[in-house]
């Protein structure tokens, strides 16, 4: 316990459920964060004020860091500037070793759009100079009940499968990964639920488990992108999402890895043990 660690994103599900862990078996940390007033205070914990975008106040965060947690920014228009940045930032406070979520099937051909800014950045990682491993998860789990509008999950997503993980389950391999970095250094693993579905599928569950009822709609890429336009989202962030759907209908989000009970030592979580833990 002698490497200091960094973990970003402890405001957040994944980063905060990583930093809890860890700090709860008296590893010391930084938590680089955006907002001091919202930063757990934790054990060992050092709390350092940050943005990704903003290199000299990120050396300053990162100094004395050995392992850092990067937890991908949010969506924005430039996303890879904005990690590029902040690799670059780390490489110069002298880390060693980055764990980065990236996302499963990153490429620069990604049909999911969003996988090409994670494809750019673990290209930058690489070239960074420090060692890596990559966390490439799914679409999370979480997330898919609230696919719903209005009671109907609605997208081009015909009948493709999706192997979507639970962020317990990602913040549960992150920690097992920043345990031991150096055990895991230079791999990519891929983080995904025990089993992959279709979106109508877990329409039904969801409505099976739930008090909510739901139903999928699949749609042309035309009508996707119409029926999104009254959120007043600018069009790339529009495609992005639309692009989820597609990519599933692609099959980029159907592998089924076992990654997550190689790192844990558990099986993860499917949607169905999700619904019912928070039932």
């Amino acid at each position: 316990m002698d490497q200091r660690i960094a973990v970003t994103g402890s405001t957040g599900t994944i980063g905060g459920g990583v930093a809890r862990m860890l700090a709860g078996e008296g590893f010391p940390l930084v938590l680089p964060v955006r907002s001091p007033d919202r930063a757990q205070h934790l054990p060992e914990s050092v709390v350092r004020q940050t943005t990704y975008a903003d290199f000299d106040s990120s050396v300053d965060a990162l100094a004395g860091v050995d392992i850092l947690f990067m937890v991908s920014a949010a969506e924005e228009a430039d996303r890879v500037a904005t990690h590029r940045t902040f690799i670059d930032a780390a490489a110069e406070a002298g880390v060693r070793h980055i764990v980065y979520t990236s996302f499963l099937g990153a490429a620069p051909d990604a049909v999911f759009l969003l996988g090409r800014d994670h494809w750019y950045t673990e290209e930058h990682i690489r070239r960074s100079g420090m060692s890596w491993t990559f966390l490439r998860d799914n679409l999370y789990l979480d997330f898919v009940p609230a696919l719903a509008e209005d009671g109907v999950i609605r997208g081009p997503a015909g009948e493709g499968r999706l192997s979507a993980v639970a962020q317990a389950d990602v913040a549960r391999s992150a920690a097992a990964v920043l345990r031991s970095p150096d055990d895991h250094a230079g791999t990519a693993y891929h983080l995904t639920g025990p089993e992959a579905f279709t979106l109508a599928e877990a329409a039904a569950t969801i409505t099976e488990l739930t008090p909510a009822t739901i139903r999928f709609e699949d749609q042309t890429y035309e009508a996707a992108m119409e029926s999104r336009a009254h959120h007043g989202a600018p069009r790339w962030l529009v495609e992005a999402w639309v692009s989820t759907y597609t990519a599933i209908a692609r099959g980029e989000m159907a592998d089924v890895s076992h990654d997550v009970e190689r790192l844990t030592g558990r099986r993860p979580l499917g949607l169905r043990d999700l619904l019912a833990q928070e039932g």
